[in-house]
């Protein structure tokens, strides 16, 4: 610890500590831009220029080392002096824009030049004019008004993981660009518009929509993936203008994934349902409340006392709230019915744990693992800021490995990594549990037969990154929770825990993943493969939502009564019956239990829209005419707290209820790995434009393989090609993909496209366009 004296007050602070971090630690404000205490120390804007006693000129704050018995002036007139003299610089090309500038009323410059700032200029020549670069559909740019910070260039670099932004020319010819013909793709994108000190940079959807005076603020949770980010969500005249991250150092740190960023133009899109809908006649009437709902407790019914409860089944996005999944559960054992599923997506149920399936520990304890393996994901577009925290552990010596189905670019550096066919990924998991069995001189766990399993380099050094490590992790990302063979590879995975004392976890595919396990929405394995005779759907479109979607279309199509509770009309209005306007996250009171087990409660942060309805407050009313006992909630808080009552932390638990006998299998032939893209995992995010305008949106309608296996299919890059899978085909454009083994071949699920295909991992037939 060091001694330092600020302004008069002394302090200590840890050695290697900046001025500018003991200054933070007492509440003591130094002006900066292109500090940030999450990028590394640029010291290029100058702004934070601070006299130190003894010193000979005044020194930068950030980037200046605290010494023992140092003295530090912020306030001083030497100080003052020489803020003021790089606030002149600053302002000398920087246009007067500000009435025009989407960061006015928040923008940092606006702000310390009312006090370091004077009232003319000396500067007489011409202001310099920077042309606008193209960044894509998510970022506008001004950058005439660049001061030159490097934010967002080292925010790229470093917390990214890909320098897609970078500096060019010297002096006041300094452009901040990307690279010729490139835009700016990564998943986290949007943070450069909030590290953005000045209007350089800004929100593309909500560009001259807004004033920031204007925007009402009101704290949210992320519904897309189980991390659970926080939320700041701004609203004006009852509408969601802008999503902002709240900080939260132990989930989301200072940063939200674009998905959870922009996902709010789906709210006020035009497919919102509004009034509740019956089919008669084969023709769709809007209807009150009353009749919609009396329809369908009478329905209901009927399907029951026909054809036994066993013929129903309730299927919800597992993006639905705790409230609303228990009321869901409760309504359908008020009836009888056991199927309630809020994992749809899932192939292979016999995974039984003796808890609900979780991270295994904290978000901020996995970054402080020595070594990680993920299984089967894509995890940079599954779970964006996991993978980031992830990268920022590698450069602290964090051995990260992968066994996957493709060698997609984690930006990063990998200790090692197994590349597999996705219909393998069970034989890739046992090539890493053989390793470690031949690197120990031990014997190979019970239920897993390694007799056929040949091993890799590539599966020794994994095993190596293990040894000797006494804080390890694996994890089982959503292409591994997807497979047909997800039992195996769990117990796989277990077994390879055992051997190397690692906390085995499942990173949540979506907001309320363990939420949904926790209060038991996860019964009755796929319900659309025997077909049932009625079903409910809450916030689900099973021909996206579904492992199988043309299944589900089927299933939904052939049933008699299929009631859809949704805040979208969508392509429901081909196989409902009935139709019922329930709010999204943002219109109602609820809970998400994240993938590390913290229930995390929020508000509505806008009236509902319409004769919009909390799905929660639908269920207690159906509850109520069916004459079930328990329907007299009068708040959200009521339901959650019967639902999670008691010890959660006591009900996540990993381990197998059952052993699992894992063996190897011998495949061959075309194989498809459908993933469901980054943009189209749910509701919200199909139907954003920003989003769908993306690179990343556009690469979904590719068909992608290696370069052998285009020309085995007698294809080129850039032909039509159609993939054919069941009854379905699906015609994409070929792209050369290196990261795919022989045979493989990457077409997407839950995609406009692809729906009409089969499982996600099947194999496939594929011909020229």
């Amino acid at each position: 610890m060091l001694e330092i004296e600020i302004d008069g007050k002394k302090l200590t602070v840890p050695g290697g500590s900046t001025v500018m971090d003991a200054a933070n630690s007492i509440g003591v404000h130094i002006p900066h831009f292109c500090y940030h205490k999450k990028l590394s120390i640029a010291a290029n804007c100058r702004m934070c220029l601070v006299q130190v006693e003894k010193a000979p000129k005044p020194l930068p704050a950030c980037a200046t080392p605290v010494t023992d018995g140092m003295k530090v002036f912020t306030h001083s007139d030497q100080a003052v002096t020489a803020q003021k003299g790089v606030m002149e610089f600053l302002l000398i090309n920087h246009p007067l824009d500000c009435p025009i500038c989407d960061q006015g009323g928040e923008c940092s410059l606006q702000d310390l030049a009312v006090g370091y700032g004077q009232t003319g200029s000396v500067y007489s020549e011409e202001k310099r004019v920077v042309a606008n670069k193209d960044l894509g559909s998510l970022i506008a740019t001004d950058m005439t008004r660049c001061i030159h910070c490097s934010r967002c260039v080292r925010f790229t670099e470093e917390i990214a993981g890909f320098q897609e932004l970078g500096m060019a020319n010297r002096g006041e010819f300094t452009e901040v660009m990307p690279f010729i013909g490139k835009t700016v793709n990564s998943e986290i994108s949007g943070n450069v518009i909030d590290l953005c000190p000045v209007g350089a940079l800004t929100s593309k959807p909500f560009r001259y929509s807004a004033r920031t005076w204007e925007l009402s603020r009101r704290k949210s949770v992320g519904a897309h993936d189980g991390l659970g980010s926080n939320l700041v969500v701004q609203v004006k005249n009852n509408k969601v203008m802008r999503v902002l991250p709240l900080e939260n150092d132990a989930i989301n740190e200072c940063w939200l994934s674009d998905r959870d960023r922009y996902s709010y133009e789906a709210l006020n899109s035009e497919e919102r349902l509004t009034q509740p809908m019956l089919k008669q006649g084969g023709v769709w009437q809007t209807t009150d409340w009353q009749t919609a709902l009396e329809y369908i407790a009478n329905g209901l019914k009927q399907v029951v006392a026909e054809h036994g409860k066993d013929s129903v089944a309730a299927v919800a996005s597992p993006n639905s709230t705790v409230e609303e999944l228990f009321s869901l559960r409760k309504l359908m054992a008020g009836l009888g019915v056991d199927a309630v599923q809020a994992f749809a997506r899932q192939a292979d149920f016999s995974a039984k744990t003796q808890g609900a399936k979780w991270l295994g520990q904290s978000i901020e304890e996995l970054a402080q693992n020595e070594a990680v393996l993920i299984v089967g994901s894509t995890i940079r577009k599954e779970q964006p800021l996991l993978a980031q925290r992830l990268r920022q552990s590698v450069k602290k010596g964090l051995a990260l490995s992968l066994v996957n189905v493709h060698s997609d670019e984690l930006l990063t550096k990998l200790a090692g990594e197994v590349v597999v066919r996705p219909d393998q990924l069970v034989e890739g998991l046992l090539q890493v549990v053989k390793a470690v069995v031949e690197l120990k001189s031990t014997s190979a766990p019970a239920g897993v037969d390694l007799a056929s399993v040949e091993v890799s380099d590539a599966a020794r050094a994994i095993a190596k990154s293990f040894d000797g490590k006494e804080k390890s992790a694996i994890l089982l990302g959503n292409i591994a929770q997807q497979s047909a063979r997800f039992a195996e590879i769990y117990a796989a995975a277990e077994a390879l825990a055992t051997l190397t004392d690692a906390k085995l976890g499942l990173p949540a595919a979506s907001a309320n993943s363990v939420g949904a396990e926790l209060i038991g929405a996860d019964v009755g394995g796929n319900v659309f493969e025997s077909g049932k005779k009625a079903y409910v759907f809450l916030g689900l479109e099973p021909e996206y939502d579904a492992h199988n979607g043309a299944q589900a279309l089927a299933a939904a199509k052939n049933a008699e009564m299929v009631v859809v509770m949704s805040a979208f009309q969508s392509c429901a209005m081909d196989y409902a019956d009935v139709l019922l306007p329930v709010s999204p996250f943002s219109e109602t009171s609820g809970s998400f239990v994240n993938m590390e087990g913290k229930v995390q409660s929020f508000n509505g942060v806008v009236r509902p829209l319409g004769e919009t309805r909390p799905a929660w407050k639908v269920f207690r009313v159906l509850g109520n005419i069916l004459g079930f006992n328990g329907f007299e909630y009068n708040s959200s808080e009521e339901i959650r707290d019967e639902a999670l009552a008691g010890d959660i932390a006591g009900r996540l638990n990993n381990a197998l209820l059952n052993p699992v006998a894992v063996a190897t299998k011998s495949v061959q032939g075309l194989v498809r790995l459908g993933e469901v893209p980054l943009y189209q995992t749910d509701s919200l995010v199909r139907r954003a434009p920003s989003l769908q305008a993306t690179a990343e949106a556009a690469l979904a309608t590719t068909l992608r393989a290696n370069a052998v296996t285009l020309a085995k299919l007698g294809l080129s890059a850039g032909d039509k090609a159609i993939v054919k899978q069941g009854q379905g085909s699906a015609e994409l454009t070929a792209v050369v993909d290196d990261g795919l083994l022989d045979d493989v071949i990457r077409a997407a699920a839950a995609h406009p496209l692809t729906r009409g295909l089969g499982e996600m991992v099947a194999a496939v037939e594929v011909l020229k366009g």
